[in-house]
């Protein structure tokens, strides 16, 4: 039997726009991280390329289990590089998957 790993699947959500929207998202839009590394999105929804560069450094570390007093436990929200447009995501987790240490990239 092989090794396995716990990893989260999360949720990216746009929370808030305190700007104007220029990419188009509203609050409420999201994508999903499954399985380790599958992002999939709503159909007919998109999600901005900047604000998902902004967010995808930190996906990784949310899927792994963290101390309680780590900050990234605790912190879960995370801006879009635009000044202007001020849109704030938030990342949730939807639960925990066990999967083959193997199967993971």
């Amino acid at each position: 039997m092989s090794d396995h790993t716990e990893v989260a699947d999360l949720r990216v959500v746009v929370d808030r726009i305190e700007g104007r929207s220029v990419c188009g998202m509203r609050p409420g839009d999201h994508l999903d991280l499954t399985r380790s590394s599958r992002l999939t999105i709503p159909p007919g929804r998109h999600f901005c390329l900047y604000a998902l560069a902004a967010v995808l450094p930190l996906l990784p570390a949310k899927q792994r289990a963290l101390a309680d007093g780590d900050w990234l436990a605790r912190d879960c929200e995370v801006a879009c590089p635009d000044p202007e447009e001020r849109l704030v995501m938030r990342v949730e987790r939807l639960g925990v998957q066990r999967i083959p240490t193997d199967e993971l990239t």
